[in-house]
């Protein structure tokens, strides 16, 4: 979805503010597809700051559907996101051009904001690290792959050190038949 933004952009102290609503059904978060399953109408409010220039702010929530990283089940997370930046028309005098403006005029398509890349890039930023379906979530077995939230399981879940397995074959050595 484009938001044409040439009266906000050639007009000094112009300001514009909106609601409007995407058409987003999934997100790619490293190389993995979520289900979007429920947004809401994302505000806008632009405010020109120079030729060409403008600040935008906003916000909207999702709710995405997830899988735990410890037990993999499913999980619906709620992201609230508020962001602010500057945007950039094709005719905007820059004194300096660095890496982040450039990631701002990504948006942009002439006088034209991509409103779903937008997004989609404050999604990513607002991920979260870990995704739990609780915060003590005990994950699942390493070696029968039950879910230890649910109960224990009778696996020898010993692991020895590698670094001792020296000193055990030293008394592997020494010991009598």
């Amino acid at each position: 979805m484009f938001i044409n933004l040439t009266e906000v952009l050639t007009s000094e102290d112009k300001i514009l503010s909106m609601q409007t609503e995407t058409d987003m059904t999934e997100v790619t978060v490293g190389g993995e597809v979520f289900r979007i399953l429920e947004k809401s109408p994302v505000r806008l409010t632009f405010t020109n700051i120079g030729k060409g220039r403008a600040a935008v702010e906003g916000q909207a929530e999702i709710i995405v559907a997830m899988n735990c990283d410890r037990c993999l089940k499913p999980v619906e997370e709620k992201l609230t996101l508020q962001f602010s930046g500057e945007v950039h028309g094709p005719d905007a005098v820059l004194e300096q051009m660095d890496d982040e403006e450039d990631d701002d005029r990504s948006f942009m398509e002439g006088y034209q904001l991509n409103v779903e890349d937008l997004l989609n890039n404050e999604i990513i930023i607002n991920w979260p690290r870990k995704i739990l379906c609780k915060p003590d979530c005990k994950g699942i077995c390493m070696k029968c792959g039950r879910n230890l939230n649910t109960g224990t399981c009778e696996c020898d879940t010993f692991i020895p050190d590698p670094r001792m397995s020296v000193i055990k074959d030293i008394f592997h050595a020494n010991k009598e038949v």
